[in-house]
């Protein structure tokens, strides 16, 4: 039985016009289509991978996982998870053609490394340390900004001037390098400079230190104000804070109890009285540095203002009901002032300066005096006389007791409690 042959044109058998394969004359097979998804093409054709080019010339992506697995790698600080990531992004390469080989496999091999070193710090204790050191950093734990009001520390050296990274907090009944009295908050924005942060913590932690230690005559003869500033590094670390302290200005000294005298360990009694006489001190301490014989006109207006500061503590100490014991004293203190004020509201109006000297040197007469004194046991605070200043200059003789702020004008101007200055 015969095949009929095929219709359309006939051709010999292997002629060279008749194509081969499935296909008539003239038509070709259709072309693949481009794959929809990576892997593999749609349809009976397969293709090759376009390598690092998609089509059309376009760059096959990265692949993310493969980078997220180099990052954890580099970082260290999740192996596990790095390693994990990087075996995944392997298989994805592998099915889908992207690229990221290479940050895969660097990913898996030093996430391993971290796992290896992260095991050996387990056991040996290492990353407990390392974890409770991160905390106390990011706390502040340990730093000079981490204190606060009445915390007592040691500095490492025993030294309070320079930078200070780190100090340890100390039981205020030893000795102890320094004190806390106040902790003073800057607002935030750009760093003010070193300057500025100075002049702000001489301003502020010389005005809250009576605050703290109300009993001026109950402080250390060798104890003075310090404080801790913000860096610029710190700063940028968020360090905001001006912290105020009482330490010792010899060398290696230290401070022995505490020196807080504040409503927390005083009377009602010893409050009323330190309130009014350091009120008055306050302004003593505020004498102009030029003498009456260069600048007059400034001395008479501190002048005045001794005289109104008297007047309100008079009236503070003759308002408030004291003890039967502390009545009395504090009264003849009072008179005292009283007639301190009249000095001091004779050297606001005099044009002589000799004449201010004068009336000075009485207005003076009663500061840190026996009234006082005998006013000071009565209450039960301190009665030891402030350090006792020599006058070594020309200008007089002989020596003042008095406190190391009220020295400080007193002795340039070369007062000596006895006389006026020639």
């Amino acid at each position: 039985m015969s095949i009929p042959p095929p219709s359309g044109p006939q051709h010999p058998q292997g002629s060279p016009e008749q194509p081969q394969g499935p296909y008539a004359q003239g038509q070709y097979p259709p072309p693949a289509p481009y794959p929809h998804g990576a892997g593999g093409a749609q349809g009976p054709y397969a293709y090759l991978p376009y390598g690092p080019y998609g089509p059309f010339g376009s760059r096959t992506p990265v692949n993310g996982v493969a980078i997220s697995a180099l990052v954890l790698g580099l970082l260290c600080f999740l192996p596990a998870v790095g390693l994990v990531l990087g075996l995944v992004a392997l298989a994805q390469i592998r099915k889908k053609g992207e690229r990221g080989k290479g940050m895969a496999i660097a990913g898996s091999v030093l996430s391993s490394a971290g796992l290896v070193l992260w095991a050996l710090a387990l056991s040996t204790g290492a990353a407990s340390d390392f974890w409770d050191g991160f905390k106390g950093a990011a706390s502040g734990e340990g730093t000079a900004y981490a204190l606060a009001k009445g915390d007592c520390f040691d500095s490492p050296g025993g030294n309070l001037e320079g930078e200070a990274y780190d100090v340890e907090e100390v039981p205020c009944d030893g000795s102890h390098d320094g004190e806390v009295f106040a902790v003073v908050k800057l607002p935030g924005g750009a760093f003010p400079g070193d300057d500025e942060v100075t002049r702000t913590a001489d301003d502020k932690c010389y005005a809250l230190s009576d605050d703290y230690a109300m009993d001026t005559w109950a402080l250390p003869d060798d104890a003075d104000v310090y404080y801790f500033i913000p860096s610029r590094q710190s700063w940028r670390f968020g360090d905001r804070e001006i912290t105020c302290l009482f330490g010792s200005t010899e060398d290696n000294g230290k401070l022995t109890g505490s020196v807080r005298s504040d409503a927390t360990t005083l009377d009602a009694d010893q409050i009323a009285f330190l309130s009014a006489t350091n009120a008055v001190d306050t302004v003593l301490y505020e004498e102009p540095e030029d003498l009456p014989e260069d600048d007059l006109a400034a001395n008479q207006a501190w002048a005045k203002d001794v005289h109104a500061v008297l007047g309100e503590q008079i009236a503070a100490l003759r308002g408030h009901t004291w003890s039967k014991t502390a009545a009395q004293p504090v009264t003849e203190l009072a008179l005292e002032m009283e007639a301190a004020r009249k000095e001091w509201a004779q050297a606001a109006k005099t044009d002589d300066p000799d004449v201010f000297y004068a009336h000075y040197d009485e207005a003076y007469a009663y500061v840190d005096g026996p009234t006082t004194v005998t006013a000071r046991k009565a209450l039960s605070l301190d009665t030891s006389l402030p350090t006792t200043y020599e006058d070594d200059s020309d200008k007089g003789g002989g020596s003042v007791s008095v406190g190391a702020e009220l020295c400080e004008p007193m002795c340039e101007r070369g007062y000596s409690g006895e006389k006026a200055p020639a």
